[in-house]
């Protein structure tokens, strides 16, 4: 079953490609809001998980990040790495900026070696102060799925108006400082096949990293349940032939 996370600040648990990763959720407790409604969320539906809560206040995550902290530390299990991401998308939250600060200092004072990630579908990169926090970010990693605007369309569902050539061009301006986050999958979805790891669509892809330039890329499949029953995971032996092409291209690629 697909499912929510009922805390503001949750785990640490072993992610696939951060590490021990101790998450920060931004969003309202039981219920998701995002901009996307991807049909591979592992939050569900955006309907199914509609309620009336607001952010979580700036205060309270400040309170409940130092608290977890200051209990790893004592017990000498320190993450490698504090992750936003939660029931949706971390930057629509109207204080990130502010919440980007204080997690560096609590960062500084408790865990120096810790990174601090952010997970983001890259949709609220006209906002100035989201870019300005995520520049400030360990890892910023954004999300493309697709350089075809129907498949984005089909597969990330976004709520918002979106468009993949003005997220490339966005991404383009971090010069570098950036992660390239891609989920590849294949299925049907209301009577549409696809398959975003075809040559074409991997071509344009390629392209788009090209030109993007950033500090690594990350691929990976589907790994846990989702809302639209219909769709098939990629294989590891194909992921990482997709890769090798990356890194023909000089750029690092992780694989998760």
């Amino acid at each position: 079953m697909t499912a929510l996370y009922p805390q503001i600040v949750y785990g640490p648990v072993h992610s696939r490609r951060l590490g021990v990763s101790l998450g920060v959720n931004l969003l309202p407790l039981h219920s998701k809001l995002c901009t996307f409604d991807c049909i591979y969320c592992e939050c569900g539906w955006n309907d199914d998980n509609r309620g009336k809560e607001g952010f979580n206040h700036p205060q309270v995550v400040e309170a409940a990040l130092e608290s977890r902290l200051q209990q790893m530390t004592a017990d000498g299990t320190l993450p490698d790495v504090i992750t936003f991401a939660g029931n949706g998308e971390p930057t629509l939250h109207p204080d990130f900026e502010q919440i980007i600060d204080f997690t560096i200092r609590l960062r500084d004072q408790y865990a120096p070696n810790a990174k601090i990630s952010v997970l983001s579908n890259a949709t609220q990169l006209h906002r100035a102060d989201v870019v300005r926090a995520l520049e400030r970010v360990d890892n910023n990693i954004l999300k493309i799925d697709s350089l075809v605007e129907g498949v984005a369309q089909l597969i990330n569902k976004p709520c918002c108006n979106y468009s993949v050539a003005s997220v490339v061009e966005q991404l383009k301006q971090f010069k570098g400082r950036v992660i390239v986050q891609t989920m590849f999958l294949r299925g049907e979805y209301e009577d549409q096949a696809f398959d975003n790891t075809s040559p074409e669509q991997v071509a344009l892809w390629l392209e788009a990293l090209k030109q993007i330039a950033p500090q690594s890329v990350m691929i990976y499949s589907i790994a846990r349940d989702t809302p639209c029953k219909s769709l098939q995971k990629v294989e590891r032996e194909e992921l990482e032939l997709i890769a090798q092409k990356v890194r023909e291209l000089g750029l690092t690629c992780s694989v998760a």
